[in-house]
């Protein structure tokens, strides 16, 4: 075999020894990435290193902070508890509701933290008779809407792999094509799931925050510590290396906000707004900076939940993303994802070569960890960009996108959390019916946004 090929063998082995292993997937791929560029590659240690992504390291411990003193100060569950508690009486409005609210959680920086709302939605779901697929896929599809805003991991590695690579992708593109995906497939489940039925079904909105105040402990995720804390593989094969806590805490009724919570809502708005008004003007907002502008603000407002947020940052993404890409970095100079990108075009169609790299993406992450394809599997569709026939940022978006909808697969840790925050007599229908939904979306994922993306830009 020639040394592209016995790299592309070794990359794959290192995923699959990793993930058996249950280690850190990133630290890892570091350490081999460091063995192959020296001794089969040939490079020096300093060129090797370099491949380390330290514009992501920026872009992740500033957004991350951020949010987390938002977190740490009670700012997020006042907003939860505020939104939950004017919600109205319909409950055909309670999975949208739990959708737009792990959204905006899940586009705080890190997607999994989007988790905490499954705790809280399924046992609501379960009093009020909702279809626990349709709740459970409300907040499996919010998760996958909110991880590519600007400000959130999925949106910020893909993004800034592509540039990398020299593919022009609009961050606002990005996320509005993946909130529009989820929206669509939560109009089916919908469909699919008694949602019409919901629309003559009424609640008293104290009636279920009391409820759920009762019944919190009793449905906290499985295996999950006293604080309902969801425990995380640090291999970052499902979870990312995520570290998520899904507190099941009582919905009571809403506590009136203090100075700090407006001035934290304040900078959040701020913060977003900031970098949509940046990207509209055509200019290149660098999300990182923006975020530690605004997290030294609110540090020095408050400065215990600034020091308490520190332990927050998300190190374990930082190195899972950081070790990927610098044995990408390595492979690419070997030319051994040139070879794979190569291999795809030599199917035919350019259309068929992504359809193939959509599915590959889909079926890899359902049951690994969805941000280490994006960082591997993005640089190999951009020789089949180069070759021409497919417009860079339609493929890089779609392939995106494919790997972040099936994550509601049980296999998964987001469809993993769903079941284990379901009823437990609702527990093994709901097992079946995800891995059907999440395993369908290997297919109809790559189907849609193929069709929709990638076949409009190559006529």
């Amino acid at each position: 075999m020639t040394p592209p090929v016995v790299a592309l063998v070794i990359f794959i082995a290192t995923f699959a020894v990793a993930t058996l292993r249950k280690v850190h997937t990133g630290i890892l791929m570091f350490a081999v990435a460091a063995g192959v560029g020296l001794f089969l590659a040939g490079m020096p240690l300093d060129d090797v290193v370099a491949g380390f992504p330290l514009n992501l390291l920026v872009l992740l411990v500033g957004v991350t902070y951020f949010f987390a003193i938002a977190q740490v100060n009670g700012t997020i569950d006042r907003l939860v508890e505020f939104t939950v508690a004017r919600v109205g009486t319909n409950a055909f409005l309670l999975p949208i509701l739990f959708f737009v609210l792990t959204a905006g959680i899940a586009a705080m920086g890190s997607p999994l933290a989007g988790l905490v709302m499954a705790p809280v939605g399924m046992p609501i779901a379960r009093k009020h008779r909702v279809d626990p697929m349709l709740m459970g896929l409300a907040i499996g599809g919010g998760i996958s809407s909110g991880a590519f805003a600007p400000t959130s991991l999925f949106g910020i590695v893909t993004v800034s792999t592509a540039e990398s690579a020299g593919v022009d992708l609009n961050p606002l593109v990005l996320f509005a094509i993946a909130a529009g995906t989820n929206i669509v497939l939560l109009a089916v489940a919908y469909v699919l799931f008694g949602g019409r039925a919901l629309s003559r079904r009424r609640f008293v909105p104290a009636d279920f925050t009391r409820e759920f105040s009762e019944e919190s402990s009793e449905h906290r995720p499985a295996g999950a510590g006293d604080d309902g804390a969801i425990p995380v593989n640090a291999s970052g094969s499902a979870a990312d290396g995520v570290r998520v806590l899904a507190e099941s805490r009582p919905v009571a009724s809403p506590q009136r906000m203090q100075v700090v919570h407006l001035v934290t809502l304040g900078l959040m708005v701020a913060l977003i707004g900031t970098v949509i008004l940046l990207a509209l003007l055509g200019l290149d907002p660098d999300i990182g900076v923006l975020a530690f502008v605004f997290a030294s603000v609110l540090m020095l407002i408050d400065p215990p939940s600034g020091r308490a947020a520190v332990s927050k940052i998300d190190w374990s993404t930082v190195l899972l993303v950081g070790g990927i890409i610098t044995f990408v970095s390595v492979m690419q100079e070997m030319g051994a994802v040139d070879l794979l990108g190569d291999a795809a075009a030599e199917i035919g169609a350019p259309l068929v070569s992504a359809f193939v790299l959509c599915v590959l993406a889909g079926l890899i992450s359902a049951f690994a960890s969805t941000t280490g394809m994006l960082a591997a599997l993005v640089p190999i569709a951009i020789p089949l960009v180069a070759n021409g026939g497919v417009a860079g940022w339609a493929i890089i978006a779609a392939l995106a996108v494919c790997a972040s909808i099936v994550d509601v697969s049980p296999f998964s840790t987001v469809g993993a959390a769903v079941v284990a925050t379901a009823d437990e007599s609702d527990r093994a229908r709901v097992t079946r019916l995800l891995a059907r939904w999440g395993l369908s979306m290997v297919i109809i994922g790559p189907v849609l946004l193929v069709g929709l993306l990638v076949l409009p830009t190559s006529l």
